[in-house]
C-alpha cells in the first residue's frame, strides 16, 4: 500500500468513526432504569451498556425474566421455568413453561381507554383516522366474535391480504385473542407470490380489500383476489372490504362465500344488537402467533411459526429498552403488511404509545407526505427504509428547512445496509439532534440482532450496538469469531424469538438446515457483517446465501424462475445479487437463450411485465443480460452463491464440484459496480 493510499484509508476510517449523535448525559433512558434494576436485583455494579451486554448473554435466563418484569408482561399463570439452559439454540428449547398469556391481551391493556391507539392515513384521503384504545377494544371483540360464530378456532389459520390500515390490525388482534394463527400479504403481491405461501398453511378466513390507491392511481384488487381463492380450498369465508372505492361497485356474486366487512361483523353482535365482550384465550407462551415466510430460494417458501410470547417480549425489549419508547410516545414505520417491520410496528400497542399506519406511496401526493404527518400528529420515532432516505437526498429534500419535527427523537432504517452519506443527509438535512438508529435483523427472528441503543453514541456508517440478549458474533469458515473483519453472522445461544418450527416440517429438516448446517449447533443468519472492537457498533454487508434483498424485499431467485423459465425464448435463466461499496444491492437475472432465440429488448420488456404481474414491480431485476452458460454442481444444482462472488471479484476455489467449471468466468465483465 503507498504512502498516499494509506492515508486516504485512515481518512474514510476517520470519518466512520466520527461521533454524530450522543446519549443524554442525564442517564435517566429505560436503558439507564432497567441497569439499575438488575444491579440492584442481582447485586451487581454493571456500569455501562457494554457491561449490561455481556451480562444479559451471559446469564440470559435470569435477564429475560427480568425484561418480563420491568417490561410488565401479564399472564393468567406464572411460568414454571423461564428456559433449561444445558439446551443449544439449535435445540430450540421452551421459553417460559408453565406460563398462560394471550398476546392480544398484552396490547389492548391499557388503562386509558380514551387515548389515541391507531392512526391511519392513506394517500387517497387527506382525513386521518382515529381509534382509542376503547374503540379498538370494541371493534377486535366484534371481529373475535364473527370469526368464533363462523367456526374459527385456536390453531387455525386467518390471512390477510391487506394494506398498511385499521382493518389489519383489528383483524390480526382479532385472530390472537382467538389463539387462530395469523398471516399476511401485502397487496402488491402477485397471485403467484400469495399462493407460494398461503396455500401451504390452509386458512379457512381471509381478509382483502376490493381495490387500492397507490402513487396516484386505483387499481382493481378483486380479479388477483379471486384468483388466489380458487388456489385455496379450504377456506370458509372471504371478507372483502370496500377500500377506495364504494362496495356497492363490487359485485361479489361470482366468489364464493364471501361477505363485506360491514355483514362479517354483524354476525359478532349478540340480540338486540348488543356488544359482544372480548375474550382472551389463555395460551402457552409457545403458542403460534404468526406464520412469516423466507424468500424461497431453493424452491416454495418456508413458513416460519412465531411464538405469542416469543414475539411479545422481543417485541417489547425493542420498543420499551432499545427505542426507549412509554406511552406518551407516537410511532410510525412505512411499511406493508408482507413486511415483519409492521408486526413489529404494531406491538408498540403494548407499551401504550400510539401507532401510525400509513398506506400508499411515501412520495405522494408530495415527497413531504410522512414528514407532514410527523408535525400534525406528533410522531416522536419514525422508521423507514434505506432506499428512501437515499430517494429523498437524490431529491435534494431538507425537512430541517421545511418542517418543525420539534417531536421527533428517533429515526430508524432498516431493509438494507444504512450508507454512511446517508447519516450524514439525515443530520445535515432532516434533523441534527435526532437519534439515527440503523436496524437489522429479520423475519427469522421476527426482530433484530442489533440496532437504536439510547446510552451509546452513533457512528457515522455503523449499528449502535448488538441488542440485548443477543449473543452475536461475526464468524470465519473455521468457525472462529473475528472482530474487525468481516465474518458470518452467527447467534451463540437461544432466543426466545426464533422461530418455534417451520409448518410442515414435521421432523425440523428443513428448519435445521436453513439455520444450523454451516456451524453445528450455532445460528448462521445468511447475513456478512463486521463488528467493531472499538465502539461495539455493527456493520453490515450484505447477504451471504443466495437469498435477494433489493432496497429492504427480502425474495428467492425460485420465485423468479418460475415466472421467467415459462418463456420459450429462455432456457435456463439465473438470478443473483451484486453489492457496490455501500452495501446497497441489485438483482441481476441473466438468461441463457433457447436454440434460435435471440436476446432482445421486447423480450426484456415481456418479462419484466410477467414478473411485475405475478408478484410485484419491486421483484423486477435492476438489470437482465444474456449468458452463455450457467454454471451447475456436478449433482445438478444451479450454483447462485458462486455467480456471486464472481461478481464481487472473488474467485471461486472449488471448482471441482461444477459440471462446467468454464461457465463461472462468463460472469467476470459485468458492467461496474459505480454503475448503480
Amino acid at each position: 500500500m503507498s504512502k498516499d493510499t494509506e492515508g486516504r484509508s485512515d481518512n474514510i476510517m476517520d470519518m466512520e468513526c466520527k461521533v454524530l449523535w450522543y446519549p443524554d448525559s442525564k442517564k435517566n433512558t429505560q436503558m439507564d432504569k432497567f441497569r439499575t434494576q438488575v444491579n440492584k436485583d442481582y447485586g451487581l455494579n454493571l456500569a455501562n451498556y457494554s457491561d449490561l451486554y455481556q451480562w444479559s448473554v451471559e446469564n440470559y435466563s435470569e435477564f429475560w425474566a427480568e425484561v418480563w418484569r420491568f417490561c410488565g408482561i401479564i399472564s393468567s399463570t406464572v411460568y414454571e421455568e423461564v428456559i433449561d439452559v444445558s439446551k443449544r439454540i439449535s435445540d430450540v428449547p421452551e421459553w417460559f413453561k408453565g406460563a398462560r398469556l394471550n398476546y392480544a391481551e398484552n396490547l389492548l391493556k391499557h388503562a386509558d381507554q380514551d387515548k389515541v391507539a391507531l392512526y391511519a392515513a392513506t394517500e387517497a384521503n387527506e382525513e386521518i383516522l382515529k381509534v382509542t384504545f376503547g374503540e379498538l377494544r370494541r371493534d377486535v371483540a366484534l371481529f373475535a366474535a364473527a370469526m368464533r360464530k363462523m367456526g374459527i378456532q385456536t390453531g387455525d389459520r386467518v390471512v390477510g391480504y391487506l394494506p398498511n390500515g385499521i382493518h389489519a390490525v383489528e383483524a390480526m388482534l382479532a385472530a390472537a385473542s382467538i389463539g387462530a394463527v395469523w398471516s399476511s400479504t401485502s397487496v402488491d403481491f402477485g397471485v403467484n407470490g400469495v399462493l407460494d405461501r398461503f396455500s401451504q398453511i390452509q386458512p379457512k378466513l381471509i381478509f382483502s380489500v376490493a381495490a387500492v390507491v397507490y402513487n396516484g392511481k386505483t387499481h382493481d384488487h378483486m380479479e388477483k383476489l379471486t384468483s388466489v381463492i380458487k388456489g385455496l380450498p379450504d377456506l370458509k369465508k372471504v371478507v372483502v372490504i370496500p377500500y377506495a372505492r364504494s362496495k356497492h361497485n363490487t359485485d361479489l356474486s361470482k366468489i364464493p362465500n364471501s361477505v363485506y366487512i360491514d355483514d362479517f361483523l354483524a354476525m359478532g353482535r349478540g340480540e338486540g344488537d348488543q356488544l359482544p365482550q372480548l375474550e382472551f384465550e389463555q395460551l402457552p407462551f409457545s403458542h403460534p402467533l404468526l406464520i412469516m415466510y423466507s424468500s424461497g430460494t431453493t424452491g416454495a417458501p418456508k413458513c416460519m411459526v412465531h411464538s405469542a410470547g416469543g414475539t411479545l417480549i422481543q417485541h417489547l425489549k425493542e420498543h420499551v429498552l432499545h427505542g426507549n419508547m412509554t406511552s406518551s410516545d407516537v410511532i410510525i414505520y412505512y411499511t406493508t403488511t408482507g413486511w415483519m417491520m409492521w408486526n413489529w410496528l404494531v406491538s408498540a400497542l403494548a407499551v401504550g404509545s400510539s401507532v401510525v399506519l400509513y398506506d400508499g406511496s411515501p412520495l405522494m401526493p408530495t415527497p413531504n407526505v410522512l414528514w407532514n404527518l410527523t408535525d400534525q400528529l406528533g410522531i416522536t420515532v419514525f422508521g423507514t427504509g434505506a432506499k428512501w432516505l437515499s430517494v429523498l437526498e437524490e431529491r435534494n429534500l431538507k425537512p430541517a428547512d421545511t418542517h418543525d419535527l420539534q417531536s421527533l427523537h428517533t429515526i430508524l432504517s432498516t431493509g438494507s445496509p444504512l450508507k454512511p452519506q446517508s447519516y450524514d443527509y439525515v443530520y445535515r438535512c432532516i434533523k441534527s439532534n435526532v437519534l439515527l438508529g440503523s436496524i437489522s435483523g429479520g423475519t427469522d427472528i421476527m426482530s433484530c440482532f442489533m440496532g437504536q441503543n439510547p446510552t451509546v453514541p452513533v457512528y457515522r456508517g455503523e449499528i449502535q450496538s448488538r441488542n440485548l440478549g443477543m449473543a452475536i458474533e461475526a464468524w470465519g469458515f473455521d468457525g472462529k469469531p473475528v472482530w474487525g473483519e468481516s465474518g458470518e453472522l452467527v447467534c451463540l445461544k437461544p432466543i426466545p424469538c426464533q422461530p418455534t418450527h417451520f409448518w410442515n416440517d414435521e421432523n425440523g429438516s428443513k428448519y435445521h438446515k436453513a439455520y444450523f448446517s454451516l456451524y453445528p449447533g450455532v445460528w448462521a443468519h445468511g447475513d456478512y457483517c463486521k463488528i467493531n472492537p472499538k465502539t461495539g457498533g455493527v456493520v453490515m454487508q450484505g447477504r451471504s446465501d443466495g437469498t435477494l434483498n433489493p432496497n429492504g424485499v427480502r425474495f428467492g431467485s425460485s420465485e423468479i424462475y418460475n415466472i421467467v423459465e415459462a418463456f420459450e425464448e429462455v432456457s435456463d435463466s439465473l438470478c443473483v445479487p451484486q453489492y457496490n461499496s455501500d452495501g446497497e444491492e441489485r438483482v441481476i437475472l441473466f438468461l441463457k437463450m433457447a436454440p434460435g432465440q435471440t436476446f432482445e429488448p421486447q423480450l426484456v420488456q415481456s418479462i419484466k411485465g410477467a414478473i411485475r404481474k405475478a408478484l410485484s414491480a419491486r421483484h423486477v431485476p435492476a438489470l437482465m443480460l444474456e449468458t452463455k452458460d450457467i454454471p451447475y454442481t456436478i449433482t445438478g444444482k444451479k450454483v447462485e452463491v458462486a455467480v456471486k462472488q464472481v461478481l464481487a471479484g472473488r474467485e471461486v476455489a472449488q471448482r471441482g464440484t461444477f459440471s462446467n467449471p468454464d461457465s463461472l468466468d462468463l460472469y467476470k465483465n459485468i458492467p461496474a459496480l459505480q454503475d448503480f
